[in-house]
Order: C-alpha cells, then sequence, then structure tokens
C-alpha cells in the first residue's frame, strides 16, 4: 500500500456505512451581527469510520490520504477510496488528560508531488517539571514503505514551545497554520486558563506566534526588537484558540472560546490586541462580569460573538466547486453547537448565514480533494463523516 500515491479510485461500498440526509437551520446571532435566512441544500453525510476522541484531520496534499490525530497520542492514516487505516508510529509521547493530548497535524502544499518522505509538523501538550504542562510543536519526515505497508514519522525534532509551563490541563489551542506562501508558520497559543498572561508579552501565553518554517521568531514580528519569547508574538489578548486560516485575500482569521458566554471570531493583525481577559463579551464562570468592548477601549473587536456559544471546534475557508454558492465562506465546527456553522465575509466584517445541525459535537472540519467537506466528531467513537452533494 502506497498510503500517499496521487490515485484516484471510486468510493469503495464499504465506506458508505451510513448516508443522511443534513438538514440546516438559520441562526440569529449575537452582537453587532445578524444572521440571513438560507436555502437548505440536499446534502448527504457518508460516515467513513471511527476513532478514538480524534482532535484534528487533514489531508495530505496531493493525495487521497486523511491524517487523523487521536487525543491520547496516536496519528492514523486512511485512504478514504479504500478505508483502508494505519498506525504511524514515531509519534510523541504527550500529556494527555484534560484538554490535552496530540493537537493538530500539518503539511506543506509545496510538497503536494512527492509520494515519501513528507514534511509533517505536530502539537502536542507535554509534560514539564513538578507537574507543569504546555503545548509543543515538532517537525519530522512522514516516511511509508510499500513494503511494509508501514509509515513512521523520522528525525521529530521540537521546534517550538509554549513558554511558560504551567499547571492545568486546558487552553493549549495549539492549532497550526501557515501563510499562504508557506514562508511562516503561525502557531495559535491558549492562555492556559490562566488569564492575566495574555497581556503580558514576556511570555507566550493567550497569543499567536509567528515563526520560520524551523520555528525560530519570523523577522518584522511586531515585538521583535525585544528579543525571547516575546520576538515570537504576532498578536495577543486571546482565549482559547481553536481554529485559524486565510481568506481568500490572505489574511488570517482566528475563532476562541469565550468565558461563560462571548466566543468570538477575529480578523487577526500584527501587534493587535484583543483585549482578553481585560474585556470580553461574556462573563466569569463564577459569574463576575467581564466589562464589554468599548469603541474607545483600544482593543480589536471581534467581527462576530456567540452567546449562546457554539464551542468553536475549528475553522476553514471553503474554496471548493461542490459547494460552489459557499467559496470564499468560513466553515466553523461546532462543539457544544452540534453544527456546522457557515459564516459569510465583507470586508473585514462578518455574519453568520446558516448553521447545519449534524446531530453530534463536531471537533474539526476539512476540505477534502474533491471539493467535499469532512468533519470529525469529539469524544471516544468519534466518527469521520463526509459531506457531500
Amino acid at each position: 500500500m502506497n498510503i500517499l500515491s496521487n490515485s484516484s479510485l471510486a468510493l469503495s461500498a464499504p465506506l458508505a456505512l451510513a448516508a443522511v440526509t443534513l438538514a440546516s437551520c438559520a441562526y440569529a446571532e449575537t452582537g453587532e451581527s445578524s444572521s440571513s435566512a438560507a436555502a437548505t441544500p440536499d446534502f448527504t453525510i457518508t460516515e467513513m469510520g471511527e476513532f478514538d476522541r480524534p482532535w484534528a484531520i487533514e489531508f495530505i496534499p496531493g493525495s487521497r490520504t486523511l491524517a487523523i490525530t487521536e487525543k491520547a497520542g496516536t496519528l492514523k492514516l486512511m485512504k478514504v477510496d479504500t478505508g483502508e487505516t494505519i498506525t504511524v508510529t514515531g509519534v510523541p509521547e504527550v500529556a494527555y488528560g484534560g484538554q490535552g493530548g496530540l493537537g493538530d497535524v500539518a503539511f506543506l502544499n509545496s510538497e503536494a508531488e512527492r509520494e515519501d518522505g513528507r514534511t509533517i509538523y505536530l502539537s502536542w501538550a507535554e509534560m514539564g517539571e513538578d507537574g507543569a504542562r504546555g503545548a509543543a510543536v515538532g517537525r519530522g519526515t512522514l516516511v511509508c514503505t510499500e513494503e511494509s505497508a508501514g509509515c513512521a514519522i523520522e528525525g521529530l525534532d521540537v521546534i517550538w514551545r509554549q513558554s511558560p509551563k504551567v499547571e492545568g490541563r486546558g487552553h493549549y489551542s495549539h492549532r497550526i497554520s501557515f501563510s499562504p506562501d508557506e514562508q511562516y508558520l503561525f502557531i495559535a497559543s491558549g492562555d492556559r486558563q490562566k488569564q492575566t498572561p495574555a497581556q503580558d508579552l514576556s511570555n507566550t501565553l493567550g497569543s499567536i506566534v509567528r515563526l520560520n518554517l524551523d520555528g525560530s521568531p519570523a523577522a518584522g514580528n511586531p515585538f521583535a526588537d525585544q528579543g525571547g519569547v516575546t520576538a515570537e508574538i504576532w498578536s495577543y489578548g486571546h482565549r482559547n484558540i481553536l481554529g485559524m486560516d486565510w481568506d481568500a485575500e490572505g489574511r488570517l482569521w482566528d475563532v476562541e472560546h469565550g468565558p461563560a458566554g462571548g466566543d468570538e471570531l477575529n480578523l487577526v493583525a500584527a501587534e493587535a490586541n484583543y483585549g482578553w481577559p481585560t474585556r470580553s463579551y461574556g462573563e466569569n464562570y463564577n459569574g463576575d462580569p467581564i466589562p464589554d468592548h468599548t469603541n474607545d477601549d483600544g482593543f480589536v473587536k471581534p467581527a462576530i460573538t456567540w452567546t449562546p456559544v457554539i464551542a468553536p471546534g475549528d475553522m476553514i475557508f471553503y474554496t471548493g466547486e461542490m459547494f460552489g454558492d459557499w467559496q470564499g465562506d468560513a466553515l466553523i465546527a461546532g462543539l457544544s453547537s452540534r453544527a456546522l456553522v457557515r459564516i459569510e465575509i465583507d470586508s473585514d466584517s462578518a455574519v453568520e448565514a446558516a448553521r447545519y445541525d449534524m446531530d453530534g459535537r463536531i471537533r474539526s472540519v476539512e476540505q477534502g480533494p474533491d471539493g467535499d467537506i469532512w468533519v470529525a466528531e469529539d469524544g471516544e467513537d468519534g466518527r469521520i463523516l463526509r459531506i457531500s452533494m
């Protein structure tokens, strides 16, 4: 089996484990945005398999192979045309528990023609001293041998660590995204449920960092002259970023969890401060209020906020042909909302266009090679679902 081959076989019958029609509903927004009604498309959902707490799904560029991270520390590759699935060796040991474990997986589009020896990036939660934990990102080479029908990550090196490591098992974020020209690596670094460090530039908690592909701070970062980990920071004042992607204009957007209320979609800019925990459209879990944003507070305001929350798990911008009316729209995986949330973007503003009930907590979303949409359910026996017309 060459798991990275570019073959285009017809979808095999054994994979059609379940096919159902997906219903949609228009949804009203909170904050300054309002949603518009959307016609209900005729979707088909096909169940492609079950995995143990899948966290991220990513198609290997130029192939019909889906990489799936399982939170407890396993990376699997699935040939979507046949359903063959293998477990990749060479994955790092992870600090599993709470929100921690194996996180994101990413590949370079520039290597789409390669059938072997792909560069692979992984994120995970790792242990430190005295029970402290933090996110890490590593880079290695994914090598698959047809003779043994196996794949392994070789030469995996840690190229970035969240700073500092702290106690607790939440808000790692650790989503990975490359700039459209693939010169830079962007990593979401959550506030680790510590709140105030998100306003402190001496650490990388509650920030998005911009790095070279080898993990070194990128030249031209807004705080580069301060050195240390501060030189890594691109934007700050974030809480718990679970999705990042680039629109057609080459602009980075993120989606992040608010506290009790106040989930956010943000247009990310260099040196921008998004206000957490000084400002939020939510409240603390103990009921203590947090001031809402005001026009003169000096912070960048979210494009959309949600109360009640959608609990975002991931996001992409759709570029395919299968759902042609959605080109340029953002698709957000919803956990507590149990939905795929579609967002229309107009310049620097956004509006929720529709919410599609998925009857389950959705952790991750990905665009397939045919323009179809793939999602991963959260939790034990989380299903991988293909959404198609």
